[in-house]
């Protein structure tokens, strides 16, 4: 493998981490837009929640040609050529002027940065020492809720100055940059000596290996619905939630969803620093999933149970959530170790497969069932209440079925 410098890494990784910046501020935009969209547009729930998964469902489409080219071209073609697509998503969103519109452009949007993870902990794999891989994906998600945070309230700030569609415009003019920066800095991607066949290179250009792999079989259902909820609720839901169930105003809950983000990008600052050192004194990621996730259970069901009652520590609420399920986000780098080199792409990106399925499911999901359980006469509220304790039930499931498999599956290998 070829190992960068010290500098290398840093220049890289920095490189990277801003096109992930927008990646994800992209991502997240429609839970601050919602309000306006929602009027603009007169959509309901279920539009909303389409609408948001549209970026989820195309984002997801793409991941298993991706982890094919990412192994065989490597980060800097693969994800010069997609994000070009985002620019055209975004310029699309712009000048939508309709569902469908948005939709569609949505769906390109979700395209077109679908590989600004997979790329950079692809190349990670192969150029960063073993010990940083960790840290390296955690700080890469700590740079993510920066995306995230500017998302919220910077949007809100925005919105009455220039229009959401200028956002967007401004939006493809700086994944223009990113590209420029990433057609600069990235190094070229070069086969391994053990591409040609030894036991740790795959035998064909199949995805075979990674699906019956009993640690990746280990980690899916808990990146379907936990890995996968935590991110609906985050980049969706959890706005419309401090709204019709909490009574905040939108510029209130744009402030909720900024401290929701801004905890999340301490959380993964500390998992960077700490991770490391976790790994050393024997606690595994396993250990920290199964710790984490039972806190984020409690909070949401205390939220279920009391945010319309108790609005003012709704919010509160939301945050430590999140916080106590960031454990889940250790277990893609711990996937990707599981596998050599040669198949990272691949296992990375499957992975990603499901956390992203899983999101799309999930916000689209709890959408239906809010306007289900509207149907049947329920109050607004009630109807989110109602949702979320269904989503909070299959997360516990989901949950228990991992703790199950853990105790029969170990890792059978890191790979250096």
């Amino acid at each position: 493998m070829n190992i960068l410098s010290r500098r290398g890494c840093i220049v890289v990784f920095l490189v990277f981490a801003f096109s992930y910046f927008f990646s994800t501020l992209i991502r997240a935009i429609t839970a601050t837009l919602s309000p306006t969209l929602t009027q603009e547009f007169a959509l309901n729930a279920r539009d909303l929640g389409l609408l948001a998964g549209g970026y989820f469902l195309g984002f997801a489409a793409t991941q298993l040609p991706l982890g094919r080219w990412l192994d065989r071209y490597g980060p800097r073609r693969v994800i010069l050529c997609f994000l070009s697509v985002a620019v055209l998503g975004c310029l699309a969103f712009a000048w939508a002027t309709s569902f469908g519109g948005l939709l569609l452009a949505r769906v390109l949007c979700g395209v077109g940065v679908s590989a600004c993870l997979m790329a950079p902990l692809t190349g990670y794999r192969r150029w960063f020492p073993l010990t940083i891989q960790l840290r390296s994906n955690s700080w890469m998600l700590m740079t993510g809720s920066m995306g995230l945070v500017a998302s919220t309230l910077p949007v809100q700030w925005l919105m009455p100055v220039v229009g959401w569609r200028a956002i967007f415009i401004g939006l493809a003019l700086l994944v223009v940059l990113a590209m420029v920066m990433i057609a600069w800095a990235v190094p070229a991607w070069q086969s391994e000596p053990s591409d040609a066949g030894d036991d740790q290179s795959p035998r064909d250009n199949s995805y075979r290996e990674v699906w019956k792999h009993p640690y990746f079989r280990k980690m899916a259902a808990v990146g379907f619905v936990n890995y996968g909820g935590l991110l609906a609720i985050q980049t969706l839901w959890a706005g419309p939630w401090m709204m019709q169930v909490s009574g905040y105003s939108a510029v209130q809950a744009a402030t909720g969803m900024f401290w929701i983000n801004v905890a999340m990008l301490c959380a993964f600052w500390v998992w960077g620093l700490i991770s490391p050192w976790l790994t050393r004194k024997g606690l595994t990621v396993e250990q920290m999933i199964r710790y984490g996730l039972p806190l984020g259970f409690v909070f949401l069901a205390l939220n279920v149970a009391f945010g319309q009652a108790y609005p003012g520590v709704s919010g509160l609420l939301l945050v430590l959530y999140c916080l106590s399920c960031t454990t889940i986000a250790l277990a893609q780098p711990s996937v990707g170790l599981a596998f050599p080199a040669a198949l990272a792409g691949r296992a990375l990106s499957a992975y990603n497969l499901v956390i992203f399925a899983g999101v799309f499911c999930m916000q689209w999901g709890i959408g239906l069932l809010i306007d289900g359980f509207a149907a049947f006469g329920w109050p607004r509220s009630a109807a989110f209440q109602g949702a979320m304790a269904v989503f909070l039930a299959g997360g516990v499931v989901s949950y228990m079925s991992f703790v199950l498999s853990s105790s029969q599956v170990n890792r059978v290998k890191t790979y250096a």
